[in-house]
């Protein structure tokens, strides 16, 4: 809890002095706009000694949906793009079956730079990054948070889930609703990963239209 408050007062901290700077009010498009600025240029870990470039995050600045996945791999890190590899484009196939295009939504991840080799993000990695992210949902105030993976939803959810039981299942937060699921890259050579992650895709479409969130394509 300590910990989770000390990233409160970051990100109302951060905002504040972002918003002080000008003199009329800014949109969320320009909000992230002006947090992703000091991403690109972040030092807080070692991401930043072997990274090409950070990848804040993209989408919709008032998205009713963000996903947020475990870290950038190569062709995202060297784009500055999230989710533009193989992954990316099974997300966006997804995403137009339940009847949205990626600029519907937001899409992020936990750590804002590739780990080397694209191994799994460190403890401290995460909680250099984790900031920011919280700076970016309380702009785009989300409906819903779709984690793609074990990182995202430990990080972001709860510490003890495991994905296989927890996938697809909601849970709500600060007036958000969690879902966890299957990583795109998963389930991208395992068929029966990728038949359950389309199924819980069309559930957090369902879950949506049940509470009037959502008008069915």
């Amino acid at each position: 809890m300590a910990n989770r408050d000390l990233i409160g007062e970051f990100v109302t901290r951060t905002l504040a002095e972002l918003r002080a700077h000008y003199p009329r009010p800014l949109s969320p498009a320009e909000e992230l706009a002006l947090i992703a600025g000091p991403i690109r240029q972040c030092r807080n870990c070692d991401l930043a000694l072997t990274r090409t470039q950070a990848v804040p995050g993209e989408g919709h600045p008032r998205a009713r949906i963000m996903f947020i996945g475990e870290a950038p791999g190569g062709t995202e890190d060297e784009t500055g793009r999230p989710f533009v590899g193989a992954a990316g484009k099974f997300l966006e196939d997804m995403l137009a079956d339940i009847g949205l295009r990626r600029h519907d939504v937001f899409i992020a991840n936990i750590t804002k730079c590739r780990p080397p080799g694209n191994r799994d993000p460190e403890p401290d990695e995460i909680a250099a990054c984790t900031p920011w992210l919280r700076a970016q949902i309380a702009v785009i105030q989300p409906t819903v948070i779709c984690t793609l993976g074990r990182f995202a939803m430990q990080t972001l959810i709860a510490p003890y889930l495991q994905i296989s039981k927890a996938h697809g299942a909601a849970t709500e937060r600060d007036g958000i609703l969690y879902i966890p699921l299957y990583h795109p890259a998963a389930a991208l050579h395992q068929q029966r990963l990728r038949d359950t992650l389309i199924a819980d895709m069309r559930t957090v479409r369902d879950i949506l239209v049940a509470r009037g969130l959502w008008q069915s394509p």
